[in-house]
């Protein structure tokens, strides 16, 4: 099914700024939080689909990105399955607890999610980058394409705990499990609650005994991996797509970081691009243009003929419809344009140069009037 609009599903407009947009995401998930509606997986999908549209739009550059290529700018087109379906609701409210106090019962006393008050840390891995080279043929129909991405990765021995077992994860017992801990100071104006970051966990709620060998208490370990891209057809050079979660694993469990992928286009022989158009410039002979013929003309997906008519003038752009790129918004195909030009000899024999002399005297050789203003005016366009 196709992803809705994200300014559509947060109800604001391509022009707002990010505190409405926060005001927002705040309003769409007080309205779909699964503790005020148990049971409704239509809310539980709305409350993701909330969240994925507040990641894209709270980011810049993410944004940017949205607002320029679509859904395939940040995600759709690589196959990531989304923000809101690649993360479970612990993640959602991790990432974004900052947005309701820490925990979300500041905003109804709602049990469930956040409920308790915590504000654990969760660690985000980093986000990885990789470039992607693209035929134009590969552009037109979209390609599948396998990298292999060095990487963090969970270590398999720990599961990305870093400890050395199960044992070996106890509370904090400066937080106990919270992360933070709160400090009440007496003021002239009366009581003062303040809060900061565990200092014996660093915000993460639980301490390590024994550290994990392979991994030295770190989680993750140093590997590689084989990510399948999907790549829709229309793609730019220059556009960055987006797989949630396929970056860098997060210490000690948490939330991986995205992997970006930088479109690379490589430049085609023949053809070349004009946003959703290619062009291609047919070099005709002086007989080809007088009397007419048939031609081949290259397109992304072999060569096609094209017939010329006779007196065909040099300058006249043939359109060859939906013989260009589609577009990655699905709003229709591109077309070729068929840029005529014709060869002139440079050298010629004495009886080739009698017969152009001889051609030469007819009148039909002679350009007339509308021609001349036809190219006069041209010439003076490109002029000014």
């Amino acid at each position: 099914m196709a992803k809705r609009d994200y300014y559509e599903v947060l109800g604001i407009e391509r022009t707002s700024t990010i505190e409405e947009i926060k005001k927002a995401y705040r309003k769409k998930a007080i309205q779909y939080h699964p503790d005020k509606n148990p049971g409704d997986k239509e809310a539980e999908e709305k409350f993701k689909e909330a969240a994925e549209a507040y990641d894209v739009l709270s980011d810049a550059q993410k944004r940017q990105r949205y607002d320029q290529y679509g859904h395939a700018g940040v995600g759709s087109g690589a196959s990531s399955g989304g923000f809101g379906g690649g993360m479970s609701m612990d993640d959602i409210f991790s990432q974004f607890g900052d947005l309701f106090g820490g925990h979300f019962s500041s905003f109804g006393g709602f049990g469930g999610f956040g409920s308790s008050g915590s504000s654990r840390q969760v660690n985000r891995g980093s986000d990885l980058r990789v470039k992607v080279k693209l035929t134009l043929k590969e552009i037109a129909a979209g390609v599948e394409k396998k990298i292999k991405v060095k990487k963090y990765v969970p270590c398999s021995h720990c599961h990305g705990t870093g400890a050395a077992d199960d044992k070996s994860i106890t509370t904090c017992p400066t937080c106990h499990g919270r992360g933070v801990i709160t400090r009440v100071t007496n003021t002239i104006l009366g009581q003062m609650q303040t809060q900061s970051v565990c200092p014996n966990c660093g915000g993460e709620g639980r301490t390590i005994t024994k550290k994990c060998t392979a991994c030295n208490g770190e989680g993750v370990v140093r590997d590689e991996e084989v990510i399948t891209i999907n790549i829709p057809a229309g793609v730019a050079g220059g556009m960055q797509l987006s797989m949630s979660g396929k970056g860098n694993a997060a210490r000690r469990g948490g939330i991986n970081g995205d992997l970006l992928i930088l479109i690379e286009e490589e430049p085609h022989a023949e053809l070349v691009r004009d946003e959703n158009d290619l062009l291609y410039n047919l070099l005709l002979t002086i007989p080809q243009a007088v009397l007419g013929d048939m031609v081949e003309v290259p397109t992304v997906d072999g060569k096609v003929k094209v017939k010329i008519e006779p007196g065909t003038q040099p300058g006249k752009v043939l359109r060859l419809r939906n013989k260009g790129l589609p577009s990655v918004h699905h709003y229709g195909t591109g077309d070729l344009l068929v840029n005529i030009s014709i060869y002139v000899p440079e050298a010629l024999t004495s009886e080739e140069k009698n017969a152009i002399k001889h051609m030469e005297k007819s009148p039909n050789f002679q350009p007339n009037p509308s021609i001349k203003d036809k190219i006069f005016s041209t010439f003076k366009h490109l002029l000014d």
